[in-house]
């Protein structure tokens, strides 16, 4: 949900910058649960790592087909997935659909920069060389692949490089 506030009102990020919240977008729902209201989240999780398992997504083998262009396996699942996210993002647009707590859905376009194109291709890069993208690495431990707990510091190590150089990187 956007909020907007007056100019008075101000927040501090991590990285202790100040900016003032009329020019921030809040897209976080309001409401407050109590813990179990999260159960849900954790049943939809598992039940998603079971279609990610059965669909063959986590495997090493099917994403080194993909790089190496030798199956459509994956582009078939991906492609099915940007259909279903577009046919989905144009429903909610088409009837106003709300949150399951009746909280509107809003879209903000987002800008454009280079540096997408530069994480995209080092994310890429470490999809192809791991065998692994971020969303099944959950899923490939559970199956057994403790292997992967690697790649998922990796991941996690990658993630706190970026936090703390983002404000250095190119825009």
């Amino acid at each position: 949900m956007k909020t907007t506030a007056t100019k008075e009102l101000v927040e501090t990020n991590t990285d202790f910058e100040v900016r003032s919240l009329d020019t921030l977008c809040i897209n976080e729902s309001r409401l407050e649960h109590k813990w179990y209201h999260n159960i849900k989240y954790l049943v939809v999780g598992m039940a998603f790592g079971i279609v990610l398992v059965k669909a063959e997504v986590i495997s090493w083998f099917r994403i080194q087909e993909m790089f190496r262009l030798q199956s459509f396996h994956m582009y078939g699942v991906i492609g099915s997935a940007v259909v279903v996210g577009m046919l989905s993002i144009w429903l909610i647009k088409k009837f106003k659909l709300k949150t399951i707590y009746g909280e509107p859905i809003e879209f903000h376009p987002k800008k454009f920069n280079k540096g997408q194109v530069y994480g995209g291709l080092l994310f890429g890069f470490g999809w192809a060389i791991t065998g692994a993208c971020p969303g099944p690495l959950y899923a490939q431990i559970g199956t057994g692949a403790t292997v992967i707990a690697v790649t998922l510091l990796s991941a996690i190590a990658g993630t706190w490089v970026y936090g703390r150089l983002r404000e250095k990187l190119p825009h």
